[in-house]
């Protein structure tokens, strides 16, 4: 309800501005905004009318047309990166404007932790994105838009799944226990990344998480800021251990007016798996030793035409906003339909957003409102991460016989007489699997102007998000004939001639109140800015989920639970609240634009950890020297040079459960409690330490600029849930690990203008990452990850975590082929080795952006190298021995010496190197000229294709993938299972203004 009333007052609030009256006498002025270098067009310049609330945005060309009130004579000129202008208008009809590039982007204000600054104020490494360098396409989620487009930061997606889960690593992974994802903060609100409703087993096996950032609406962002270095970083204390990511979403500007954008995409399977066809699996299966006569069946189906699909996806925005003396606004309303390309797969979000702000008392007080509502529904096809052969659709598509048909004559469903078969189809038909997820992000703001330099802010943000996962099996599924039993509850009968509803709900709410205190001031040379604060943040999680059985009626479809006749057990979760109160505060100083220090400092206390060690304190430094800027510099070769210094500590309690340090109870469904984990008084946090080192420069003109950074970072006390045997009370316990995890190595951000011309222009961006991992001083422990799946694979792992070696390194036998007989050899007799570590130890991007009149283009290519995957998929699936037991295989397994009798164990055999080049993103668009349109101030039409081609060795279908295969909650990383695809996508976009 108060949601609904924030709302329906903000709409009272744009009525009120929209029915201003003019009773003056207006003009109009057009004219055309240029660079005052090369004379080439600028597109996005704000005009404004001095004095009054009318301007205007220009066009792709430059062109912009304005309404001048009777009083107005000047117009102002603005755009970042240029000196503003004001231009006397006085008795004019037509102007035009030449602006002078004030530098290159050192002169950028980007969004930092409590502030902003210049680029080049900065002293921490801090890379901004705007929408101009977003990816674009069909994008899920923001984690998407800056995909390969940052140095030091990568982004790996679980799959392909719409609003799948996605690996967001900056300079490294460097905790054992989380997933090492940086915190993300959406216009002062930090977020709380947990799991969205769902991830029970609900009888086929676990599915990944899904993205907890999906509810944000991508065409609401005006800017994507990274903290990568603990300088930049220090300031969010315990919550930027892993990086920080600031959003900042659109606000309203003078002139702004209405915004429209129509997307329409065709998405297809980028790649398929290679398997026999009906005629070729006979012939190869009877020769692997299978009887022809028994795995014949006559049909002849592709099951991997009857689990893809090509898919259409729409997606829509409409905007409004405008700006006064004293108020500036905005609404977005957005909607997306999403189709996957796997049947039954889907994500649709509506958004609505509201930003405005008001100034008070005389420009003394300043108001601020940030508000998101969203809807999202995801629907899912029952693709897991750990279910047996036969238990996920993708696998139990890869393993059907070809010549099985789908259907009997009489309608049914096929089934083969051992009912070991899982019909693909038959899975699709009968298991609707549907979550939907309402959330709602709130920030409310007051900034009140104390004195000249000295201003207070009172922050208060409310993030609540309530989903609800129905997953019902029909009774008339065919092969899931196992009970399931949870929380030491009696076995849950079988699906099969019976029926299963799962039903997951979880309650997700988070608050935050912040006051900070800042101090602006020059005097002399000097600037100095200083912030101090206070922050509390409280979350409160309840999920809640219930078993429904035996379906009332067996040949009806199941659409919601009052179709089952009785709950199998009582609801069960494990609600939970912990807190999070820190004190913060920083200092920037600079001489002369010369001479930079930044110091910084945050206490946090959080109460998952036991009163002795419930704080944790985190310093960090940084010095920055502008040698450009000194008499002696060169200036004819360096427009900037700056050499930057920095140190910190940040901590994490990421991945730790609240209440660790204390004895936890749970209640199980047989009437028994069951400690869960013991005390740990003494737990404390887990700590990184940082330094590094870094170069900007800009040379000719500024037309070359760029950073390279040096980076190390060691983190100790690492967190890990110990298991303890018997006889102890309880089997595990949380402890801080000996031992460091160390990620080192070199960032390099270039931007290059090759050409400027007045028709033409080529801008180049390019970054790249050289990162190495590796665990030092952990003694002799081994910790073992990595879950391998397949028959006669059970408790097989594929990873360790051991000393001297990167996270995520392979521990397996070394395959070297087959002997006369086809049986497998391997190194040694088979001894495990450490054999390739899945992070990779170079990723690069590279931008080229066109314009040439009306046209513009833009090819973004990315590549990552040095790292290795385990094909799962093959290793489950792609044997010989799979033919001989009528089970279809890829045409490479089809064709090996393998012998059949031959046992797929984990090996080498099944790891691959993961190299790669994607041309990942490419956009083409002309903006049409509209001085003759009435009412239309901007339109452009452009096509973008995603995903347009792969060079890799990889096997598999696609290199970047990270299948969730964690051992004991231990992530693994570089696996590859039955991944839901990637699609190669292309959109037709419409922008316009009005």
């Amino acid at each position: 309800m108060h949601a609904k009333r924030l709302l329906c007052a903000s709409i009272l609030l744009l009525c009120c501005f929209l029915f201003q009256v003019s009773y003056a006498q207006n003009r109009t002025v057009t004219g055309k905004v240029t660079d005052s270098k090369n004379g080439s067009p600028l597109d996005g310049v704000t005009v404004s009318v001095k004095g009054t609330t009318s301007g205007a945005i220009t066009a792709a060309n430059g062109t912009f047309k304005v309404t001048v009130p009777a009083n107005g004579n000047t117009l102002v000129v603005s755009y970042l990166g240029y000196a503003t202008q004001e231009v006397n208008i006085a008795g004019k009809t037509t102007v035009n404007v030449a602006l002078a590039s004030t530098a290159s982007n050192i002169s950028e204000v980007v969004v930092i932790g409590y502030g902003s600054q210049r680029v080049k104020d900065a002293t921490g490494s801090v890379a901004s994105l705007s929408p101009k360098n977003f990816n674009k396409g069909v994008i899920s989620s923001p984690e998407q838009l800056l995909q390969g487009r940052v140095s030091g930061v990568q982004v790996t997606p679980a799959s392909g799944e719409p609003g799948a889960g996605v690996t967001i690593n900056i300079r490294g992974a460097s905790s054992i226990r989380s997933n090492n994802s940086p915190l993300f903060v959406v216009d002062g609100v930090p977020l709380d990344n947990g799991g969205t409703s769902g991830g029970l087993d609900a009888g086929a096996g676990t599915s990944s998480a899904k993205n907890p950032l999906s509810f944000i609406n991508p065409s609401d962002i005006e800017n994507i800021s990274v903290l990568k270095d603990a300088s930049a970083t220090a300031i969010y204390g315990s919550r930027g251990a892993n990086g920080v990511v600031l959003i900042t979403t659109k606000k309203g500007a003078k002139g702004q007016g209405i915004q429209f954008s129509a997307n329409g995409s065709f998405s297809t399977p980028a790649k398929k798996y290679d398997l026999l066809n009906a005629a070729d699996f006979v012939k190869y299966a009877t020769a692997a030793g299978a009887d022809g006569s028994v795995i014949n069946k006559g049909g002849n189906t592709n099951w991997q035409d009857v689990i893809f699909r090509n898919s259409v996806s729409q997606d829509y925005n409409l905007g409004y906003g405008n700006a006064g003396k004293s108020t500036t606004y905005r609404f977005n309303l957005g909607y997306a339909n999403q189709q996957g390309i796997v049947e039954n797969t889907s994500l649709k979000r509506l958004t609505g957003r509201f930003n405005g702000s008001q100034l008070l008392f005389n420009d003394k007080v300043k108001i601020d409102l940030n508000f998101l509502a969203s809807n999202v529904k995801d629907q899912f096809a029952p693709i897991t991460d750990n279910a047996g052969f036969e238990g996920s659709l993708i696998g139990a598509a890869l393993l059907a016989n070809p010549t099985y048909p789908i259907k009997n004559p009489d309608g049914t469903y096929y089934n083969n007489s051992d009912g070991a078969f899982r019909n693909p189809a038959n899975m699709l038909d009968y298991i609707n699997d549907r979550d939907k997820i309402n959330r709602y992000l709130t920030n409310v703001s007051g900034t009140w102007n104390i004195a000249k330099g000295l201003s207070y802010k009172a922050n208060f943000g409310y993030d609540a998000s309530k989903g609800t996962r129905n997953t019902f099996m029909d009774a008339r599924l065919l092969g899931y004939t196992g009970t399931q039993s949870f929380r030491n509850s009696p076995g849950v009968q079988q699906v099969t001639g019976n029926g299963r509803g799962v039903v997951q709900q979880l309650d997700k709410r988070s608050t935050v109140i912040e006051h900070t205190l800042t101090y602006d001031r020059s005097f002399g040379g000097s600037n100095l800015n200083v912030v101090g604060g206070y922050s509390y943040q409280v979350f409160k999680n309840f999920p809640l989920n219930t078993i429904y059985t035996n379906q009332k009626n067996k040949n009806a479809y199941i659409s919601s639970v009052s179709d089952f006749a009785q709950q199998a057990l009582p609801s069960f979760g494990d609600s939970s609240r912990y807190q999070l109160q820190s004190f913060f505060g920083r200092a920037n100083y600079n001489y002369k634009e010369k001479y930079y220090a930044t110091f910084t400092f945050r206490a946090d206390g959080s109460d998952k950890f036991g009163p002795s060690n419930r704080y944790g304190y985190f310093p960090a430094g940084a010095l920055k020297w502008r040698i450009s800027s000194e008499s002696w510099a060169p200036k004819k070769v360096f427009d900037d040079l700056s050499l930057r210094l920095n140190y910190g500590q940040v901590g994490s309690q990421d991945g730790l459960d609240p209440y660790s340090y204390a004895a936890v109870w749970q209640a199980q469904l047989n009437g028994t409690n069951s400690q869960i984990n013991a005390a740990s008084p003494s737990l404390k946090w887990e700590t990184t330490t940082s330094y590094g080192a870094g170069i900007d420069f800009a040379i000719l003109g500024n037309r070359v600029s760029g950073s390279v950074d040096y980076f190390n970072r060691s983190t100790t006390d690492l967190l890990f849930f110990q298991d303890y045997p018997a006889p102890s009370v309880s089997p595990s316990r949380w402890v801080n690990l000996p031992g460091k995890v160390v990620n080192k190595g070199v960032d390099l951000g270039l931007n290059i203008a090759l050409i400027q011309g007045k028709r033409f222009s080529w801008d180049v961006a390019y970054n790249a990452t050289i990162l190495k991992n590796v665990v030092k001083n952990f003694g002799g422990r081994i910790i073992p990850t990595g879950g391998v799946n397949g028959q006669g694979l059970s408790g097989a792992y594929a990873q360790q975590i051991r000393d001297g070696y990167p996270l995520g390194e392979f521990y397996m036998p070394v395959f070297t082929g087959f002997d006369s007989n086809g049986i497998a050899t391997y190194q040694n007799n088979g001894l495990s080795y450490l054999v390739g570590s899945s992070i990779p130890k170079f990723t690069t991007g590279l931008t080229n952006n066109f314009t040439f009149g009306r046209w513009n283009a833009s090819f973004f290519l990315n590549a990552s190298t040095g790292f290795v995957i385990y094909n799962n998929t093959a290793n489950a699936y792609f044997l010989k021995g799979s033919l001989k037991n009528g089970r279809n295989v890829s045409y490479e397994a089809a064709t090996s010496n393998e012998n059949p009798l031959n046992s797929g164990s984990v090996s080498t055999r099944f790891l691959e190197k993961g190299d790669f080049l994607r041309l990942t993103n490419a956009n083409i668009g002309y903006t049409f000229p509209t001085g003759s349109l009435k009412g239309i101030r901007t339109l452009r039409v452009s096509i973008t294709g995603q995903n347009l081609f792969l060079i890799t060795n990889y096997s598999g279908l696609d290199p970047e993938v990270n299948t969730n295969k964690a051992l004991n909650n231990i992530p693994s990383r570089g696996f590859d299972y039955t991944a839901y695809p990637n699609a190669r996508t292309f959109t037709l976009g419409l922008n316009a203004g009005f």
